[in-house]
């Protein structure tokens, strides 16, 4: 296999979220992607199969981390869609994800540097149980003075599941101090893709924190999947004026700065996550 190596939501190979691309895994079979994912060793590394009888744009799309495949993953999408437009052409293209019919704008500017727009599947929102957030916070050793009012826990969905658990100050979001071996069995008990620690710096601009011990690291530097899982949430719940647009910033406490633009339509349309992608060096 072709293994490109991206980092998607910067412009700037040492900020993002590195991944893995592969735009043609015809032949390669799940315990060879499983392989490849692992040797690279990013969270998530991509797939891409092409579907002929659909058209050239229209390809299968696969998600592995280190340790299993993910149903959904939009930093890997991102990548996988600006890789395709700097070989193939800047325009529409759709993915057939685990997690259903993802569409992909992507457009150049003057400078040249492309920019990928995904449409998530539509979002849903689950109420988290009282026993559950309390093991959650206990494994993130949060505890409820910690916890935004404003921003209710919440399960959320844009292609994968998400608790959503909102800090009150920017210091508690600063300090991630989870037990993987304590975190990791409860997310895999319920099927949590990442949990979504976000801060509210105003009314438009988010800060977010992800623990990603489903794909054996510890933490995302830039999660797509939450930030559509978030828009929804934040549709759902009201805490924003739809039709709206935020910003959010993620990846900064860990040294690769990432920046995801999230587009929340009115009504009960999916989510749209928009950012750059550069090669890795």
């Amino acid at each position: 296999m072709d293994i490109l190596r991206y980092t998607a939501f910067s412009t700037d190979p040492s900020g993002g979220n590195p991944a893995g691309v592969v735009l043609d895994a015809r032949g390669a079979d799940d315990a060879a992607m499983l392989a490849a994912a692992a040797e690279i060793g990013y969270s998530e590394t991509a797939f891409a199969l092409p579907l002929e009888s659909a058209g050239d744009r229209h390809l299968r799309l696969r998600f592995f981390s280190p340790l299993a495949e993910v149903s959904f993953c939009g930093h890997a999408t991102i990548a996988t869609a600006v890789a395709y437009a700097e070989r193939h052409g800047s325009g529409d293209l759709t993915f057939q994800t685990m997690a259903g019919t993802v569409e992909v704008a992507t457009a150049a500017d003057a400078a040249g540097v492309i920019t990928a727009t995904l449409l998530s599947v539509p979002p849903r929102q689950e109420p988290l149980a009282d026993d559950v957030l309390a093991a959650l916070l206990a494994a993130l050793r949060w505890t409820c003075d910690d916890l935004d009012p404003a921003l209710p826990p919440r399960l959320a969905y844009g292609g994968a599941w998400h608790p959503i658990i909102a800090a009150a100050d920017r210091s508690r979001l600063a300090r991630l101090d989870y037990a993987m071996d304590e975190l990791a069995p409860l997310m895999a008990e319920h099927g949590w893709t990442t949990v979504d620690l976000v801060w509210r710096e105003s009314a438009e601009v988010f800060h977010a924190r992800n623990p990603f011990p489903p794909g054996g690291v510890y933490e995302d530097a830039a999660t797509g999947a939450a930030a559509a899982a978030f828009g929804g949430y934040l549709r759902a719940l009201g805490l924003v004026e739809a039709p709206a647009t935020i910003t959010v910033y993620q990846g900064f406490d860990m040294g690769r700065p990432s920046m995801l633009t999230v587009g929340i339509p009115a009504g009960a349309g999916g989510i749209s996550v928009s950012g750059t992608a550069v090669v890795l060096p």
